[in-house]
């Protein structure tokens, strides 16, 4: 039976923070649909102490940063986005549009439709996560977006340069300096200088996970994706050291982001949290990853690999580290989560930087029901039906007119008759007023 020997804050703790966010976010989202422009602006200044009259950058200001940047940067960010591109484009060309004849004269057929207009946020509060750039931007290209536009917080104070750089290399057509719930309002909403856009992606913190959901509806969205989840589920091959590095390298985004180990061995566990507070102590960002320990980690020892199964598969992480001596067993048979890391050579940081899978993944269990951001989730599957035989539709009309009549629809009933009567030569009352008897039977 599995045992915690950590557990996190309790669901009413994170009941009532989630309580408060909503709050904030509701107040916030009204006044930016309200106001637009001076909203925004009132709201930069106040969250972010950034105020201009355009929060678009001008070409000058993007070339700025570029240039900003060492040649071996931009080596950097063209080889995280060439991965990033090539595997997008992969999904794309396995995503075919398809055209049938069902029956003798009836064809039906889908087409894969991008969206008209995207609006990427890209998080730069705590850091200048330019990544999120390429996993946004790149992949809405590729699926064909035409307008694709991105925001960004500032960075001490200024654009963060790095992602600017990264947003322009993706192919965004239109950069603005802009972050937290201000930057996913005025995306969806519009304002007097910003046209909305149909769909919002991208990661970000509790209050822009929020904002993203409140908006649903008025917009699509990828998926929930708030504060980072990490996932290790570790046996005797490997150390607390390296789980321990592995927690903590993605406890290290905030303080609400949780961080679990799952182990069969009780041994691993009890490494594992001294390491961890030993890298507490030497780690830059400790002050940040101790939060999140402290209050989201969690070490659960199992007796087997079912029960770690189980209980991660409950968890529905978003990134899952797989450190066994059978990772494929998880592989196969794990059905929740964000995304997989199998062995330990790899690692959830290749996947949020570099290796080419999308790291906006869903979170708060969301992986119950999605995958992760990838060119599908730009694209609506569209459906046509052609009907090109006097056979055909009369066919289709007998069938749909007695069906009409079993749910006493006498419109959509007529819609049939009146195609039977024309096409078929049938003599077929009007208004759906159809008995069995009345229609051929054809047998299916």
């Amino acid at each position: 039976m599995a045992e915690w020997l950590k557990r996190a804050v309790t669901a009413e703790v994170r009941a009532d923070m989630d309580r408060k966010v909503r709050d904030t976010v509701e107040a916030i989202l009204a006044d930016i649909e309200k106001r637009g422009d001076a909203a925004v602006r009132e709201l930069s200044i106040k969250f972010d102490g950034w105020d201009r009259e355009d929060y678009r950058l001008s070409q000058r200001e993007i070339d700025d940063c570029l240039n900003s940047l060492t040649r071996q940067d931009i080596k950097d960010i063209e080889f995280a986005q060439a991965q990033v591109r090539n595997f997008a484009q992969i999904q794309r060309d396995s995503m075919k549009d398809v055209e049938v004849e069902t029956l003798p004269g009836v064809i039906l057929g889908h087409k894969n439709i991008p969206v008209n207009a995207a609006g990427c946020y890209v998080p730069g509060g705590k850091y200048p996560l330019l990544a999120s750039a390429h996993m946004s931007v790149i992949t809405a290209k590729v699926a064909g977006v035409p307008r694709v536009i991105t925001c960004a917080p500032p960075f001490d104070g200024k654009p963060a340069r790095a992602i600017v750089a990264a947003q322009a290399m993706a192919g965004a057509d239109a950069i603005y300096a802009l972050g937290g719930i201000q930057a996913i309002g005025a995306m969806a909403l519009g304002t007097q200088s910003i046209d909305p856009v149909d769909m919002l992606v991208g990661p970000g913190n509790a209050f822009v996970a929020e904002a993203k959901r409140q908006l649903f509806g008025r917009v699509g969205i990828d998926l929930f994706a708030g504060p980072t989840e990490t996932m290790v589920i570790a046996d005797e091959t490997v150390d607390g050291e390296l789980c321990a590095t592995d927690l903590l390298g993605q406890a290290e985004h905030g303080p609400e982001s949780p961080a679990i180990l799952i182990t069969n061995s009780r041994k691993l566990a009890e490494d594992t949290i001294r390491e961890v507070e030993r890298l507490l102590t030497i780690l830059p960002t400790a002050s940040i990853a101790a939060k999140a320990w402290e209050n989201y980690g969690e070490v659960i020892v199992c007796d087997s690999y079912e029960e770690m199964l189980q209980v991660a598969d409950f968890y529905a992480n978003e990134h899952v580290q797989v450190m066994t001596r059978d990772p494929d067993y998880f592989l196969k048979n794990m059905t929740n989560y964000g995304a997989l890391f199998l062995g330990p050579r790899t690692n959830v940081s290749y996947g949020d930087k570099v290796i080419g899978t999308n790291h906006t993944l869903p979170t708060k269990k969301a992986a119950r029901y999605t995958g992760g951001l990838w060119v599908g989730k730009f694209l609506k599957t569209c459906t046509y039906q052609r009907v090109t035989t006097d056979e055909a539709t009369t066919l289709i009309g007998e069938y749909c007119s007695r069906l009409c009549a079993l749910e006493g629809f006498a419109g959509h009933g007529e819609q049939a008759n009146i195609r039977v009567r024309r096409y078929g030569g049938r003599n077929v009352p009007y208004a759906g007023a159809v008995e069995p008897s009345d229609l051929t039977r054809v047998d299916a």
